[in-house]
C-alpha cells in the first residue's frame, strides 16, 4: 500500500518532544519528508530536517518554510504544534505571562500559517493542522492565559479554512487533554505534591487516565492526509471525554 504522504513536503514546529515529535515521526514514518522546527532542533526525529525556530520571531519564522522550499520544492502540510503553558489565573497571571503565551501560541500560529500560505494557494492545495487545546472549549482552573490563547487558536482556524477552502487548502485543529509529555512532567516536577497532582490530572479526565502523544499525532496524520479531504474549519477534540463532562 502507498504511504498516505508519499512525494508530500511537511513542516511541524515543536517537534523535538511530545506531540510535535510524534508527529514528526509519524509524518515521515509514512512517507513524508519532514521539516522539523523547534528551539531545540538536535532532539527532532531521525530522518527529518532539523531547523531552529522560535517561532514568535518573524524572521525566523519566514526561515523555517524558506528552508523547506529552497530543500524540497514545495509545503503540502503545515503542522503549528509549537506553545508554551501557563497555570495562574487572572489575578495571579503577569502581564508578561499573558504576552509570552499569546506571542508564542497564537502570533507563532499566525507567522506559520502566513508564511506557508503562498506556496500552498501557488500550488493549488495545502493542508494546516494547529494544536489548540481543550482548555479552548472548557475553562480550566489557573489557565487563564492558556485558556484565552487556545480559544484564539480555534478562532484563526477557523477564519482560515473558510477564507480559504475555495483555494484548495483545508485548516483543521486538534484540542488535546492532558498529554502524559514533557510538558506535564515539568509541572509535576514543579509541584509541591507531584504524586497527588499526576492523580489529579488522571481524574478529571473521564477515561481515567493522560492521553499520549502517539494518539494526538494519529489525528493529525489523519487531519493531514487525504482521508479528511471534507474536512475544515473543525477543532477536533482527544480529550479522554473532559469537555463532555
Amino acid at each position: 500500500m502507498k504511504p498516505r504522504f508519499a512525494n508530500k513536503v511537511a513542516v511541524v514546529t515543536g517537534a523535538a518532544s511530545g506531540i510535535g515529535h510524534a508527529i514528526a515521526t509519524g509524518l515521515r514514518d509514512e512517507g513524508a519528508s519532514v521539516v522539523a522546527g523547534d528551539l531545540v532542533p538536535q532532539n527532532i526525529p531521525a530522518g527529518t530536517l532539523g531547523v531552529q525556530v522560535d517561532v514568535s520571531d518573524e524572521g525566523q519564522v519566514q526561515a523555517l518554510i524558506d528552508t523547506c522550499i529552497n530543500e524540497y520544492g514545495q509545503i503540502d502540510v503545515l503542522c503549528n504544534n509549537a506553545g508554551v503553558g501557563g497555570v495562574t489565573d487572572v489575578l495571579n497571571c503577569t502581564t508578561e505571562e499573558w504576552d509570552l503565551l499569546f506571542t508564542v501560541n497564537v502570533r507563532g500560529m499566525f507567522l506559520g500559517i502566513r508564511a506557508a500560505l503562498p506556496h500552498m494557494l501557488s500550488a493549488g492545495h495545502g493542508v494546516i493542522v494547529n494544536t489548540a487545546s481543550v482548555a479552548a472549549s472548557v475553562g480550566l482552573p489557573n489557565r487563564a492565559a492558556y485558556c484565552a490563547s487556545k480559544g484564539a487558536v480555534v478562532a484563526l482556524t477557523k477564519q482560515v479554512a473558510v477564507q480559504y477552502a475555495s483555494q484548495g487548502i483545508r485548516c483543521n485543529c486538534v484540542s488535546p487533554g492532558t498529554v502524559d509529555s514533557p510538558w506535564v512532567g515539568r509541572l509535576l516536577d514543579q509541584a509541591e505534591d507531584p504524586v497527588a497532582m499526576r492523580e489529579a490530572l488522571v481524574a478529571r479526565q473521564p477515561l481515567g487516565r493522560l492521553g499520549t502523544p502517539d494518539e494526538v499525532a494519529d489525528l493529525v496524520l489523519y487531519l493531514a492526509s487525504d482521508q479528511a479531504s471534507f474536512v475544515t474549519g473543525a477543532d477536533w477534540l482527544i480529550d479522554g471525554g473532559i469537555a463532555a463532562g
